[in-house]
């Protein structure tokens, strides 16, 4: 692959729109989980008298609650802007989305004052989620199969946007409150809109808009199934992490420093996501080398392994490190998922966007709730991570199986003829 073929095969303009909304929408979409450390002490202050670890177990459900119901609502809403994407046009749906995404900030700002208020908000930041739905449509109908990786990682790469909320969040939260946080986010909206309007263009290549009962046909096969699973499980952990982390350092290392505590906590996780969203686009790149398949199969057997690891809940220092592993692989995973949904429905890509996202969203959802209720339970984090990891491991199995059926059809034309690298499990 050259990288001059591939910026004449596209429209660069518009490739960077969908990074730049997709970035932002991912540093609003989590920003509740940024900002836990200093809502979770404004809702629950540590009454006198009890334990400090004691008080730490007994809110984890709520606050994870808390974190996740944002990834909740983009799953719900990833479907209404991928119906719309396909109906309307990646572009206008993007605009949509973007408008709307001021009104859960609004509230934020001036309105939630309690547990009930920030869910509403949190549901309603769910749009920002879903800018996925319109976001990678926008990018992928301007490529060819061959860069269909490639095209998707960089767009994909948005979601770096949640190092941001995880690092300026926390800081800005101790300095101007965290209901600030919600009023300044409205600015870089703000700007990413303009420069959507005027440089973002649809594909001359959109498909024409099918009947609804079209899309319930996508759901029959089972392939589509198959991808939300294993998607739930990369993209899932990859924005479950980035909203939960922020808690576990907290919680797990700096216990009883109130007021600095989560600023570190926020500036370890900003290090994990950099990572997963960094490698975003290199995971597209090598699947679309080397086969998605068979990156697939490497990098959930080592996120396997990383997570392993954690369940023993190590050092600071060594838990920094593989959690930045984790994030990283995950992140590959994103783009060598994305690198196979294209060639499976690229007539249906803009509603199979949105039902994998979806169940991205789903996964995400799902995952600090895991943690938040290991913790409840079991008094430690720790069992969370080694349930994480038996869900990796998991799907090793199940693709692993499905991969012969795959590489003969749908995979066959695009398979790579030469260097074929066998990742971990892969070669065995």
């Amino acid at each position: 692959m050259h990288l001059r073929d591939f910026r004449k095969a596209g429209h660069t303009p518009t490739l960077f729109c969908a990074f730049l909304y997709f970035d932002v929408s991912f540093m609003i979409w989590v920003l509740i989980g940024a900002l836990a450390v200093s809502i979770s002490g404004s809702f629950w202050p540590k009454p006198d008298g009890v334990a400090n670890d004691e008080y730490l177990r007994q809110i984890a459900p709520l606050k994870t609650l808390m974190v996740a119901v944002p990834l909740l609502g983009g799953s719900i809403l990833r479907l209404v802007l991928g119906l719309l994407t396909d109906r309307i046009g990646a572009r206008r749906t993007g605009l949509i989305g973007m408008t709307l995404t001021a009104v859960p900030l609004l509230l934020g700002w001036l309105w939630a004052d309690t547990l009930p208020q920030m869910l509403l908000v949190g549901l309603m930041l769910g749009v920002a989620g879903a800018s996925f739905a319109a976001a990678l449509p926008l990018a992928s109908r301007w490529y060819p199969p061959q860069y269909q990786g490639l095209a998707m990682g960089i767009a994909g790469a948005g979601n770096s946007g949640t190092a941001l909320a995880t690092f300026f969040g926390p800081m800005l939260a101790v300095s101007l409150g965290w209901h600030a946080v919600f009023a300044l986010a409205l600015l870089p909206l703000a700007a990413t809109f303009v420069v959507y309007f005027f440089l973002a263009k649809d594909s001359p290549n959109q498909p024409a808009p099918k009947p609804l009962l079209d899309y319930a046909k996508v759901l029959g096969q089972a392939d589509a199934w198959w991808f939300c699973l294993f998607y739930s499980v990369t993209f899932g952990g990859f924005v479950g992490l980035a909203s939960f982390l922020n808690t576990f350092f907290k919680d797990q290392y700096f216990p009883n420093n109130a007021v600095m505590g989560g600023v570190y906590a926020g500036y370890f996780t900003t290090l994990c996501v950099f990572s997963g969203s960094l490698l975003r686009p290199i995971g597209g790149y090598l699947a679309d080398r080397f086969g998605g398949v068979r990156m697939l199969l490497g990098l959930y057997f080592c996120t396997a392994a990383a997570l392993l690891g954690l369940a023993f809940l190590p050092s600071v220092a060594m838990a920094l490190a593989l959690l930045f592993v984790v994030m990283g692989l995950l992140g590959m995973g994103n783009g060598s998922v994305f690198q196979l949904v294209p060639q499976r429905f690229r007539k249906e890509i803009g509603v199979m966007t949105g039902v994998v996202g979806a169940a991205g969203g789903i996964g995400g959802f799902f995952l600090p709730n895991l943690f938040g209720g290991m913790k409840w339970l079991t008094g430690s984090y720790g069992t969370g991570f080694a349930v994480f990891a038996g869900v990796s491991l998991l799907c090793v199995g199940l693709l692993w199986r499905l991969r012969a059926g795959w590489e003969s059809t749908f995979l066959a034309p695009t398979m790579p003829a030469a260097e074929p690298v066998e990742m971990a499990v892969a070669s065995n």
